[in-house]
């Protein structure tokens, strides 16, 4: 296995690759450098859009050709869209690399914003929010981000907003799509059974009479906002509850050591908030502590669904849980553990064509260096008890989380929430 090669292009764009000897098949990926959080008002949803709008078809080929063409190699395609990136991706045989990348660099750079499939494409993604708003334990994660960010982008839904799916015109994706989808801001990464010389080439001529473009301005960072509390009523079996703050960047070192914390926390059937709330109390059925990572800042939580009844008391354990963690930190036992899960966590997903493609298309776009797994292990293992203490008692003091809740009763939400922080039962 060879070291991940990087090399820019004259156009802009970026390939980076690494060779797999053991296996016969690529996973491919665009990586472009546009997502919900460099959004305006206007413009929520609009990458979401424009990412569904890339199967709708090129001058080159029809969409249903592209489904064809691909099924036709055995081959997996498909894209999403994030707070900050849009990733369209694929895994195919080797011998159909030069084939796949034809389509998918037609559709990144050359896809039509034509009338009818426009109009359809726009009324399923309708559906998708409908679809997304009907699913508390999905939607509550981006009430906390209301929360946490306040009316900041990073704050909003990265699937965007019916009002403005609906009234969205073809000159304004072409607008958007030609102002964001420039080479500089693309990064093509592969992973697998690739040559890098040749893949370069494959790429050297694509949108060259775009090189040199603009790159979009980076959205402003957040400004900090109160501690609040959000609630959306529905008539729903559990109530679904995310607690959450600020967390670290994503080009901060001390993201190894909250990727331990969050294993030790939650992230795990061995971790303390399932082993308290689940397993010695049986007061729900999922409950987990999450962490995410952005340009200059981040966000940590914890999701728990649980029923009515039990609501005031499973809110009541996890307050104890964090406070004690704030306080105290972890056991030693608790940090090797979960050094260890990390460890084997990432080792193992690194068998993965498509999991090293990931992380080499984001992080080469998000401007993180290329660690080999030794040394990404080497940061597992330097994180110490006195860092994840520290962190735990920045990052989840309860009175310092912010708290969002969709359920049937916001009295009895605002009264369960008293043993986490008396500033959530009287915050606006």
């Amino acid at each position: 296995m060879d070291h991940p090669r990087l090399t820019e292009l004259d156009s802009g764009v970026r390939v980076v690759t690494e060779s797999m000897d053991s296996v016969r098949s690529v996973a491919l990926g665009f990586w472009i450098g546009t997502g919900s959080a460099g959004e305006g008002e206007q413009e929520a949803g609009l990458s979401h859009l424009i990412e569904h709008m890339l199967f709708r078809g090129t001058d080159r080929y029809a969409s249903l050709e592209i489904d064809q063409l691909f099924d036709a190699m055995g081959a997996e395609i498909n894209a999403g869209t994030g707070k900050e990136t849009t990733s369209v991706y694929s895994r195919v045989l080797d011998v159909n690399l030069e084939r796949a990348f034809d389509v998918m660099a037609d559709m990144i750079w050359r896809p039509k914003f034509a009338g009818e499939d426009l109009e359809n494409e726009r009324e399923v993604v309708l559906e998708e929010i409908a679809m997304y708003e009907d699913d508390p334990q999905d939607k509550v994660f981006d009430v906390l981000g209301e929360a946490v960010f306040g009316g900041h982008p990073l704050g909003r839904a990265i699937i965007g907003r019916a009002p403005v799916i609906r009234s969205a015109a073809p000159d304004a994706l072409r607008h958007f799509h030609a102002h964001r989808y420039v080479p500089g801001n693309v990064v093509l990464a592969a992973a697998g059974s690739v040559d890098h010389d040749a893949l370069c080439r494959l790429a050297e001529g694509v949108l060259a009479e775009r090189a040199g473009a603009p790159l979009p301005g980076s959205p402003d960072p957040p400004p900090p906002v109160p501690t609040v509390r959000r609630f959306v009523a529905k008539p729903t079996e559990q109530v679904h509850v995310c607690l959450g703050g600020r967390g670290v960047a994503r080009d901060d070192d001390r993201r190894y050591g909250l990727r331990v914390l969050d294993t030790i926390l939650g992230a795990t059937s061995s971790s303390r908030l399932f082993q308290e709330v689940r397993e010695r109390r049986g007061l729900a059925y999922a409950v987990y502590s999450f962490a995410s990572h952005y340009a200059g800042t981040g966000q940590i939580g914890v999701y728990l669904g649980t029923r009515g009844d039990n609501l005031a008391e499973a809110l009541k354990v996890v307050g104890a849980e964090l406070e004690r963690f704030a306080a105290e930190g972890p056991t030693e036992e608790e940090l090797q553990r979960a050094q260890e899960n990390v460890k084997g966590r990432i080792v193992l997903s690194l068998e993965s064509t498509s999991a090293r493609m990931n992380r080499l298309g984001s992080s080469v776009l998000a401007g993180l260096p290329l660690l080999t797994v030794d040394e990404v292990l080497e940061k597992i293992e330097a994180v110490t008890m006195d860092g994840v203490r520290a962190l735990s008692a920045e990052l989840f003091a309860p009175a310092t989380l912010s708290a969002a809740g969709i359920g049937p009763d916001e009295d009895a939400f605002r009264a369960s929430l008293a043993p986490i922080s008396p500033a959530l039962v009287e915050a606006a």
